[in-house]
C-alpha cells in the first residue's frame, strides 16, 4: 500500500507542477477513495507532499531566473492564502466537530470538491469567452487570498484549481504564469498550514509513509517541471480538463463511500 501511496504522490507532483495545482487535488480524493487512512491523516500527508513539490519548484524557478511569479501581486495573494491556509485549518476542525466520524467530515469535503471542481472545468471550457479583471489593489488581492487559502486548507488539496480560475479571472494570466503563480501561493499557504500542524499536534502518521510522500513530491516537482518546458499552453489546458474530470468522478465515489460506512 505503501508503494501506491509513493506513486499516486509522484504522479500528481508531476501534473501539479505542470498545471500549477499542487497536486493534492488528486492526492487527496484519491486517497480517500482507498479509505485505508483517517481523514484528517491524508490531509497533512497530501499537505506535506505539495508543500515539499512546491517549494521545489518555486526555488529552482527563481534560482534559474526563469520565474513567471507577478510579486506585486502574487506575494500579497500568498500572504493572505497564508491567514487564510489557518483559518481553514480551524473552519476544518470545527466541522469534523459536528459529526460523530471524521468521515462524514470526508464526505462534506468531497461534496465541496466536486462542486469547485465541476465549476473549475466549465470555466476553463469557456475562458477563451470569459471577459476578465486587471486586479492590482493589495487589500483585494489579499482578501482573494485569504479566500483561497481557507478553501485549500479546508478541502486539505493545497490549493488546486481554484488558484487557476482566480488567476484567470481576477488578473488576466495566461496558462503558464498562472500556474507559477499558483505554485508560490500554494507554498505560502502550505507552509503556513504545516508550521499550525506541529504547533498544535499532528496524528499519528508512520514516518516511513510521510517521508516517502515528500521525496516523491520532489521527483514529481521535478519531472513535472521538466516537462511543462517541453509542451505549449493548449496542451496543459487540455491535460488540466482531462484531470478535473477525472476528480469529479472521484469525489462523485468519495461521497457514496464516506455517506455509506
Amino acid at each position: 500500500m505503501y508503494l501506491l501511496f509513493f506513486l499516486i504522490s509522484f504522479f500528481a507532483s508531476i501534473i501539479g507542477a505542470i498545471c500549477g495545482i499542487g497536486g493534492g487535488i488528486i492526492i487527496k480524493p484519491v486517497m480517500d477513495a482507498f479509505g485505508v487512512l483517517d481523514v484528517s491523516v491524508i490531509n497533512i500527508l497530501s499537505g506535506c507532499t505539495v508543500l515539499s513539490m512546491t517549494t521545489y519548484s518555486v526555488c529552482k524557478s527563481f534560482i534559474a531566473k526563469d520565474s513567471s511569479v507577478n510579486m506585486k501581486i502574487g506575494t500579497p495573494l500568498a500572504i493572505g492564502a497564508a491567514v487564510g491556509g489557518l483559518i481553514g485549518k480551524e473552519l476544518f476542525g470545527f466541522v469534523t466537530s459536528l459529526f460523530e466520524t471524521p468521515n462524514t467530515a470526508g464526505a462534506v469535503q468531497a461534496a465541496i470538491l466536486l462542486l469547485i471542481t465541476l465549476g473549475t472545468l466549465i470555466y476553463t471550457i469557456n475562458k477563451e469567452k470569459i471577459r476578465t479583471l486587471h486586479i492590482t489593489n493589495i487589500v483585494s488581492c489579499l482578501l482573494i487570498g485569504l479566500i483561497l487559502g481557507c478553501f485549500s486548507s479546508f478541502l486539505g488539496i493545497g490549493g488546486g484549481p481554484i488558484n487557476l480560475v482566480v488567476l484567470y479571472y481576477f488578473f488576466t494570466m495566461k496558462t503558464k504564469e498562472a500556474a507559477q503563480n499558483s505554485l508560490y501561493i500554494i507554498l505560502f499557504s502550505q507552509g503556513a498550514s504545516l508550521i499550525s500542524n506541529l504547533l498544535s499536534g499532528i496524528p499519528s502518521i508512520e514516518i516511513l509513509l510521510l517521508a516517502g510522500m515528500v521525496v516523491c513530491g520532489i521527483l514529481g516537482g521535478i519531472f513535472g517541471r521538466k516537462i511543462n518546458k517541453k509542451i505549449d499552453e493548449k496542451t496543459v489546458d487540455k491535460l488540466f480538463i482531462g484531470l478535473m474530470v477525472l476528480i469529479i468522478c472521484i469525489n462523485i465515489y468519495n461521497i457514496f463511500h464516506y455517506t455509506n460506512i
